[in-house]
């Protein structure tokens, strides 16, 4: 199986702005010069971190997803990042996976963060995505997710080759950031990526990037600081199959399934 070239966009988010976003990931795009497989945005990258979804939402297959499409075609790679959905009648931070051909999949984020009240406005997902793509499996999460190490955990039987996470993280847990993306690299023997933005948002808080790929190990191969920037790298699928091969550790791994989640209901009085 051949190498898979990947690219990401760390960026500072124009608060409640989709048109300013898209123009200006646009640009960072633009600036990708050689071919890519894969293209990676930030979490919520129209609008920033926000509560506001009953103002900012977009419909399924809206203008984002639009502009994605048009992208993932011009670029002949798979674009990803999540945004603000409204699907029937709920909300969701919506991680959408866009190929070339204008085919869409969806990753509904499933932990939502309570501190910020998320949970209040918008519904959790309830299953994982794993695409494949040009022969590597890739894991997309979002941002929180990141905490929770058995969501993230590499199925044993099937693996996935590449787990990345879109992100709005904020600077005052920036050491968390850094700590778990590294945590999570090891554990799964798997690259991976985090893709996080900078700047200040509209409720003033801070984010500082620390956008990284790392491998296998849990080694760097990127990491940029707090620049505004885009990233393209190859990642090397021989490097993949001979860790694993010297290191099989998934194979002793605790054997278990992760299933769709069905909420519970309170018990009858």
């Amino acid at each position: 199986m051949s190498d898979l070239t990947v690219s990401f966009v760390q960026a500072s988010l124009q608060w409640h702005d989709p048109q300013a976003n898209r123009r200006e990931l646009g640009r960072h795009i633009d600036e990708i010069s050689i071919a890519t497989d894969l293209i990676v945005l930030p979490e919520m990258f129209t609008t920033g971190f926000s509560m506001k979804a009953a103002e900012l939402a977009e419909p399924v297959d809206g203008p984002t997803t639009a502009w994605m499409r048009q992208l993932a075609a011009a670029r002949d790679a798979v674009v990803v990042g999540s945004i603000i959905i409204k699907d029937q009648e709920a909300y969701y931070n919506r991680l959408l996976w866009v190929r070339p051909d204008g085919t869409v999949s969806h990753y509904n984020k499933r932990h939502l963060f309570t501190m910020a009240g998320e949970h209040e406005v918008y519904s959790s997902g309830t299953d994982r995505l794993i695409e494949e793509w040009r022969g590597w499996r890739i894991c997309p999460l979002i941002c929180y997710d990141l905490r929770f190490p058995v969501w993230s955990r590499n199925p044993l039987d099937n693996p996935y080759d590449l787990l990345l996470y879109v992100a709005n993280w904020p600077a005052i847990r920036r050491t968390a950031w850094i700590t778990l993306l590294r945590a999570r690299a090891i554990e799964n023997l798997a690259y991976t990526m985090g893709v996080n933005c900078v700047g200040l948002d509209g409720n003033g808080h801070a984010y500082t990037g620390d956008s990284a790929l790392l491998d296998m190990r849990g080694e760097y191969l990127v990491e940029v600081g707090n620049q505004e920037t885009s990233i393209t790298r190859a990642l090397r699928r021989s490097e993949l199959e001979a860790f694993r091969e010297r290191f099989p550790a998934l194979q002793d791994g605790d054997h278990f399934a992760l299933q769709s989640l069905v909420l519970q209901q309170p018990a009858p009085h």
